[in-house]
């Protein structure tokens, strides 16, 4: 079986990238909570496996996190352990896999309170659990889950051509598509005029808004607990903003942050 360390080094993901901000003795245990989020999101994503046995396969970790009876240093067991550690709910990590079972599905949400409950399932929560890992205190709550909503909102931005094209998945609110006379059918076709430049700029400036309030929201005696999160929230607006400027050219291109300027990112965050 994969170490958690293994599986985080691995990772190409801005998560776990971020870690690298976080003190070592904090390290092992935000391994196991990415190895679990890895897992989990990979069992939804894996195409080989029809829809039912994955959904199974969701359910055995709905129940495992509940449960004691697991092999020892299996990632079960490391997930339980790091869970009842920091005193974190089991309602949390089931949140997470909830979202991962509603994307088995074709998604679909009429509006942004829609997309909201989404979002605080698969992104936000993740924040809600990052805050013990993290050592940052409960008055840290609300800017988790404003961070989640900015960050998620950012991924459907810059995959709403391949989420459709790869699980008949629409994210953006269909009452935003309706607003700018935008169809599921120009979706699917890559549609590329001005209807789509205005419903992309309009979901841009919601999620600067919430980039916005998220940063306001952040307590100033966690700053220092909450380095990580500053770099993600950093990154992530660093990719809002080219893709704003690159004209949200999203189906011809996946908008990335370089190597580099995510290190200038962290290392500003670091000695601030």
């Amino acid at each position: 079986m994969t170490k958690p360390a293994e599986i985080t080094r691995r990772a190409k993901s801005n998560l776990a990238f971020a870690f690298m901000c976080v003190p070592q003795d904090r390290r092992p245990d935000l391994n196991v909570f990415y190895a679990f989020c890895r897992v989990v999101d990979d069992i939804a994503d894996d195409t080989s496996r029809p829809p039912e046995e994955k959904r199974m396969a969701l359910q055995k970790w709905m129940q495992a996190i509940e449960e004691d009876d697991h092999p020892q240093n299996s990632l079960e067991a490391q997930v339980v352990d790091m869970r009842k550690r920091h005193s974190i709910e089991a309602s949390l990590l089931q949140e997470i896999i909830r979202g991962c079972e509603s994307d088995l599905s074709p998604q679909r949400f009429e509006t942004w309170e829609e997309l909201q409950q989404y979002s605080y399932r698969v992104a936000s929560t993740v924040g809600l659990i990052l805050l013990p890992l993290f050592g940052a205190s409960q008055q840290a709550r609300e800017y988790s889950i404003s961070l989640g909503h900015c960050l998620q909102l950012t991924n459907i931005i810059r995959d709403v051509g391949e989420d459709l094209q790869n699980g008949l998945r629409i994210y953006l609110p269909l009452a935003d598509l309706q607003r700018f006379q935008y169809t599921e059918d120009d979706l699917a076709k890559h549609v590329y005029d001005e209807r789509f430049l205005s419903l992309m700029n309009f979901e841009a400036d919601r999620a600067e808004r919430i980039f916005e309030e998220t940063a306001r929201l952040l307590p100033p005696g966690d700053r220092k607990a909450l380095r990580a999160a500053e770099v993600m929230r950093k990154i992530y607006y660093s990719l809002l903003r080219q893709m704003r400027r690159g004209q949200f050219r999203v189906f011809d291109r996946r908008y990335r942050i370089s190597t580099l300027r995510k290190f200038g990112i962290m290392i500003r965050q670091c000695i601030s």
